[in-house]
């Protein structure tokens, strides 16, 4: 299980297309074909951090292969998909221009108009602009797509930043000279933890809510609002829970709160048993309350954990 701030939010949707199957030298026989292109910008030595004017570059068909692909060998690269008519690459493009040249050179921008190089945008398998991808040793690593907030902008960096660090060197290069990405702490979620620290658990669920009202897709309000719902029914349960329901098995409230007693207490197996045999004595709105509340529970760990697996399994037989 986690604290609630333990599962980061997934602000970055990751195209299946971009795993590695996307070949960014499909450019390189353009790049190479003679161009009226103005020259690319120098390329910084080896593991060097490229000069805060180069922070960020404007990207072409021609000059795709040297200052995207040859130039993430070294350092992070992040690809900007933008055009002059499309409303949210204004407000998304200032943001990473700024953030590009605060980082000392531990990544660049590469900013390239789609309408002025189309195959670029087709490299990628675009569908909307604006479109971002990270490119790391010469291959896609992330993207996202629309104009994300700072905060969750700042965050995606430095998770890349921190992935890639040991891979390219011009990152190390950059942080030992005060360059990098700081993830500023999200107030919001300060607010619920601060609360959840404190044991004020209707205070927590209560920022939480009102995080997900506002984003309702945030994965990481979602988990922190499931543990501490959790821990405030474990909390509440007492110690005297499990030989309560050891005494009225029929009673479904204490077989339910003595389930939460048990996983709080680092006995999820037990806990999980208990409930999937009150599936299995059950049936109806009974069944239902039940199976939602062991759902609830699965879902306070990870969904590859051994513990759990066998729990769904025995669910599904319990169920069917």
């Amino acid at each position: 299980m986690t604290h609630p701030r333990g599962s980061a939010s997934k602000t970055a949707a990751l195209s299946a297309a971009l795993s590695g199957a996307v070949d960014l030298s499909a450019l390189k026989a353009r790049a190479e074909a003679p161009q009226k292109q103005p020259p690319a910008p120098p390329r910084p030595a080896d593991g060097a951090a490229p000069a805060a004017g180069g922070a960020v570059i404007d990207v072409t068909e021609a000059t795709f292969q040297t200052e995207v692909v040859e130039r993430s060998l070294q350092q992070l690269v992040v690809v900007d998909l933008w055009a002059e008519w499309c409303g949210p690459c204004k407000q998304l493009s200032p943001v990473l221009e700024r953030l590009a040249a605060e980082s000392g050179g531990a990544w660049v921008l590469a900013k390239v108009d789609v309408d002025a190089n189309p195959r670029i945008a087709q490299l990628f398998g675009a569908q909307s602009i604006p479109t971002v991808i990270a490119i790391g040793g010469g291959q896609p690593v992330d993207a996202f797509s629309g104009a994300l907030p700072e905060p969750e902008i700042r965050k995606w960096l430095g998770s890349l930043l921190d992935a890639l660090r040991d891979r390219l060197p011009g990152i190390k290069a950059a942080e030992e000279n005060g360059g990098g990405v700081e993830v500023p702490e999200d107030p919001r979620f300060t607010e619920a933890e601060e609360a959840f620290e404190r044991g004020d658990f209707a205070a927590a669920q209560a920022a939480y809510e009102r995080i997900l009202d506002v984003e309702p897709a945030n994965e990481e309000a979602k988990t922190a609002l499931a543990q501490v719902k959790f821990t405030a029914r474990a909390e509440a349960a007492g110690p005297d829970a499990i030989a309560k329901a050891d005494a009225d098995p029929a009673d479904l409230d204490a077989q339910l709160a003595a389930a939460d007693l048990e996983v709080a207490g680092q006995q999820p197996e037990a806990g999980f048993a208990r409930l999937i045999a009150a599936v299995r004595r059950t049936a109806g709105d009974e069944r239902n309350k039940v199976r939602e509340h062991l759902v609830a529970l699965f879902e306070l760990f990870d969904s590859a954990d051994e513990r759990v697996m066998k729990a769904r399994r025995d669910l599904a037989s319990a169920l069917y």
